[in-house]
């Protein structure tokens, strides 16, 4: 049986959308999602319902996220297989691959995608300390269980793992800043195992934090789980972003269109591309900022933004998820 593996939540920015931020736009698909995105009046009816159907109480305040001092990358033992794309600092094309897997590729996806799984799983049970701390952990975890962590070298990110705190939507780079009590961070990991990449992310909390931001990421997951349901051989990827479109209004959030889901196996993004389906909710706007580090994306009014994801697998009768603790 022909099965394809997809990590259809995940932040990889849109190709067409990523030339259109640095003024290289072209005339495809994502000018629709553009000027949807920036419809005044669709945004302003939204903003207008968050406001109805969120409580009463305020969001507790904080300052904004500030970027701490990055340290260097770590090594990777040389007996560790690698990605193709490690050595340069060159974002890899987009693959117009499809990738279907027999049952032995299946199987080096299970084995990446446990692995993946369970370094966020232990990653989420770190105490309050710094992202940099995290990286660290995860890396040296990655390492001993003979695998690479992806996002090391991808396009010249230079960490192990994308720690998201608070507003900062995606990609955030890991750095020496202190977690504090109130804190969201989504953990994106990412691991290269026996040749394939098992693709993962969770929103977890940090000690106390407000009810309005814990609706938030809870709502976040919900979409996940929703749009993984629709998900079966044959389904179109319109009926998924219905799905999360559908809960995330129903409570006024915001659903980042830029970033978008993607195939996944020996390529780390390869098609299909799943557009703006992916579950990135914000308490307010869906507009960003995007840091000079290239990565580190913001959401633009300081409000905070949760994000879930995980490696599905799509067989004839339905869809599996590979990276379930």
């Amino acid at each position: 049986m022909d099965n394809c593996a997809l990590s259809p939540f995940n932040s990889f920015e849109c190709q067409h959308c990523k030339a259109e931020r640095s003024g290289k736009a072209t005339n495809r698909r994502c000018n629709v999602i553009i000027s949807k995105r920036l419809c005044g009046l669709e945004e302003a009816m939204r903003i207008r319902r968050l406001r109805e159907l969120q409580q009463a109480t305020k969001v507790r305040k904080r300052p904004p996220l500030r970027r701490g001092k990055i340290s260097g990358p770590l090594l990777v033992p040389d007996h560790i297989p690698k990605p193709s794309y490690t050595g340069s600092n060159q974002l890899p094309q987009l693959s117009s691959e499809y990738q279907v897997h027999d049952d032995e590729a299946i199987d080096c996806m299970r084995a990446a995608c446990e692995l993946a799984a369970r370094v966020l799983e232990f990653a989420g049970t770190m105490p309050s300390i710094t992202t940099n701390e995290i990286d660290k952990a995860v890396h040296h975890m990655i390492i001993d269980a003979g695998a690479y962590p992806s996002p090391l070298g991808y396009g010249g990110f230079p960490k192990s793992v994308c720690t998201s705190v608070n507003e900062c939507m995606c990609h955030g780079i890991p750095d020496s800043r202190q977690l504090q009590d109130g804190d969201i961070i989504n953990i994106d990991v990412t691991v290269y195992l026996n040749g394939y990449h098992g693709d993962t992310s969770k929103t977890f909390l940090c000690g106390k934090v407000d009810e309005r931001t814990k609706l938030l990421v809870k709502v976040a997951q919900e979409c996940l789980e929703r749009a993984i349901a629709a998900c079966k051989d044959g389904a179109s990827f319109k009926k998924i972003g219905k799905k999360i479109s559908a809960i995330a209004e129903r409570y006024g959030y915001g659903v980042v269109e830029r970033f978008v889901g993607h195939g996944v196996g020996t390529i780390f993004h390869s098609e299909p591309i799943i557009m703006h389906h992916q579950p990135i909710l914000t308490m307010g706007t869906t507009d960003y900022v995007t840091w000079d580090d290239g990565w580190t994306t913001l959401t633009a009014d300081g409000k905070p933004a949760a994000q879930f994801e995980h490696t599905i697998l799509i067989t004839r009768t339905g869809a599996e998820i590979l990276t379930k603790c």
